[in-house]
């Protein structure tokens, strides 16, 4: 239950760097008019810019998806940029850092939780009705393979996702029969800022090489191809599959490739553009390599 994105409209979250990066360039070659949103302007204005001058339509929309109500609000400037939202795209995500006694509930938890669970589903909440009512639409959540694998020092992170995972399936079968599909994205490592920002955590960076990352152009094509084909859900690299299907199995193996790693660090490393000074420097030296 796919359709041609040519002429379609998308409200894209976390668009400006990463897998939103990557995903705002391939479904704009696909004949999309996108509406680009994440905390950082000048990035999202660059990126647009980018788009219009390879003949594409792009709308900027500023949002802190962090803040309980920016979504709903964000949904109404959509509708108001593009008259209507054929496709969501909920990729907005930041990570935590943190032992589970040393993060707790606090405000970074909370942040956390506001951007990479709540704000999808209220996204979703705005913007499905009008799909429903229209025959027609795509909704796509881009959760993450931690959502399946826990690891030590990630617990906030991958609690989150494993609940947009959760709540995407739910949300697939409430409208099943309506027209509009509902996909899940579960990316393993793949090469982001995020990633460059995860691997401050001690040992992370030697357990994740025993599992090369994926590429963010790949992801792209492959996450764009499946709105066009209707699909439910897509785990990406692609050998990640068999610990999709045999979790258990994903979780021994995390369990042994993390058996160096010490959950005994007092830090809170908070992730985003807004995260903290050693995230933020993690992500500028990932971005400047990356522009170089």
């Amino acid at each position: 239950m796919g359709f041609d994105l040519r002429g379609k409209t998308v409200l894209l979250t976390g668009a400006s760097s990463g897998i939103g990066w990557g995903l705002a360039k391939e479904l704009s070659r696909a004949g999309a008019t996108l509406a680009l949103s994440a905390r950082r302007e000048e990035a999202l204005t660059q990126l647009a810019l980018q788009i219009q001058c390879e003949g594409g339509d792009a709308h900027v929309l500023p949002a802190d998806l962090s803040k309980r109500g920016a979504a709903a609000d964000l949904a109404g400037r959509a509708r108001d940029a593009l008259g209507h939202v054929d496709v969501l795209v909920n990729d907005a995500g930041v990570g935590m850092a943190a032992a589970q006694w040393v993060g707790g509930d606090g405000d970074v938890a909370r942040a956390l939780f506001e951007t990479n669970y709540w704000s999808a589903v209220s996204l979703a909440a705005e913007l499905a009705p009008a799909m429903k009512e229209r025959g027609q639409g795509a909704i796509v959540n881009v959760a993450s393979m931690g959502a399946v694998l826990p690891f030590p020092m990630t617990g906030h992170y991958g609690s989150s996702k494993a609940a947009l995972a959760i709540a995407t399936d739910a949300l697939r079968m409430e409208l099943r029969s309506s027209g509009v599909n509902v996909m899940l994205v579960l990316p393993g490592p793949v090469e982001t800022a995020m990633l460059a920002e995860a691997k401050q955590i001690d040992g992370l960076d030697a357990a994740l090489a025993l599992t090369p990352p994926g590429n963010v152009d790949t992801l792209a094509r492959l996450v764009v191809r499946g709105i066009a084909r209707g699909h439910r859900e897509i785990v990406y690299p692609r050998p990640l599959w068999l610990t999709r299907v045999f979790p258990t199995l994903g979780r021994w193996a995390a369990t042994w490739m993390m058996r160096k790693m010490h959950a005994d660090d007092p830090r809170i490393v908070a992730g985003g553009s807004d995260g903290g000074e050693e995230a933020r420097q993690a992500r500028e030296r990932f971005e400047s390599r990356r522009a170089a």
